[in-house]
């Protein structure tokens, strides 16, 4: 097969991986820059321009698509599907996990457990929001923010209120989280691929000071067994998203396990790292196993 990742750099381990595990498995992938494609977009034949040549015929692509680029990334990964290419995630999930109001709020739907989140737009209601929130502590999340950057932890209402209206202030989009002291830090991630959870990690903080057990802000992470719960809410969450490839994110609390974050592009270093799991080849093999299911669809070209 041929195949496509779209990532911003060649050297950074998850790219290098997903690269040397389809080569393991007698493909050819070709790293793609996301941000140096360009598009012709016509009902007749939809194209993607590359550094001054038409982008040659992908049979699959995975998207590693950064969160300060997703509006322009979803665009690439929507026109790669208007040329009929396999996509491993499809721009549609991948929109909807980077916002994480509206990925909480289908999970929610779904009647998936999360903490309890609150998100307002007046300042007039920000004491019913800290109370809804279930009080102090509590987590004050930029709805942008990744690997641990944009989450603020407040410890008292008078501290919550001052951070709240400085943040809806500068008119940036805000959730309130409640705090899972239990956690003490600490919380699983876990890798779906497909219908299946291929490594699970738990990840705690650095330090009793520091509550992000985000590996990116100094979290260690190792290799955990998970419930069956876990396994079933991670891959539910997965689903419900429209994801094929996810990272989901869950805390555990005295009333069981809740999703935090669901991740459209997770790395792969980390949890390869800590569990010893070939992430990277259970990529390869489910779009090996999604492009023998199409070829055996009614009407299908049979590629790769």
């Amino acid at each position: 097969m041929e195949i496509a990742i779209l990532s911003r750099r060649r050297d950074l381990y998850s790219t290098h991986r997903l690269v040397e595990a389809a080569t393991q498995r007698g493909h050819h992938a070709d790293v793609i820059d996301t941000l140096r494609c360009y598009m012709n977009i016509t009902s007749a034949r939809p194209t993607i321009h590359y550094k001054g040549s038409e982008l040659k015929h992908y049979d699959a692509v995975i998207p590693r698509i950064g969160a300060s680029i997703t509006f322009y990334g979803a665009a690439v990964v929507r026109q790669l599907e208007m040329m009929g290419v396999f996509c491993v995630n499809d721009s549609i999930a991948i929109t909807r996990a980077r916002d994480k109001l509206r990925s909480l709020q289908l999970l929610s739907k779904k009647g998936i457990g999360m903490p309890i989140t609150g998100f307002a737009h007046s300042p007039d209601v920000i004491p019913d929001l800290i109370k809804m929130a279930g009080g102090v502590p509590l987590l004050i999340k930029f709805l942008e923010g990744t690997q641990g950057v944009g989450v603020v932890l407040v410890e008292s209402s008078k501290a919550a209120r001052s951070v709240i209206e400085a943040f809806l202030g500068l008119k940036v989009n805000i959730m309130v989280q409640e705090y899972i002291k239990e956690s003490a830090g600490a919380d699983v991630r876990c890798f779906v691929v497909g219908n299946k959870v291929v490594a699970a990690m738990k990840r705690q903080a650095k330090s009793p000071e520091e509550f992000r057990s985000n590996l990116h802000r100094g979290g260690v992470a190792t290799s955990v067994e998970i419930t069956e719960e876990e396994r079933t809410m991670a891959i539910r969450a997965t689903q419900i998203i429209g994801l094929s490839v996810a990272g989901i994110d869950i805390v555990r609390s005295n009333r069981g396990p809740l999703i935090i974050e669901v991740n459209a592009s997770p790395g792969l270093e980390g949890i390869e790292k800590a569990t010893g799991a070939d992430v990277a080849g259970s990529i390869i093999s489910f779009i090996e196993e999604s492009m023998k299911s199409d070829e055996g669809r009614p009407g299908s070209k049979g590629k790769g």
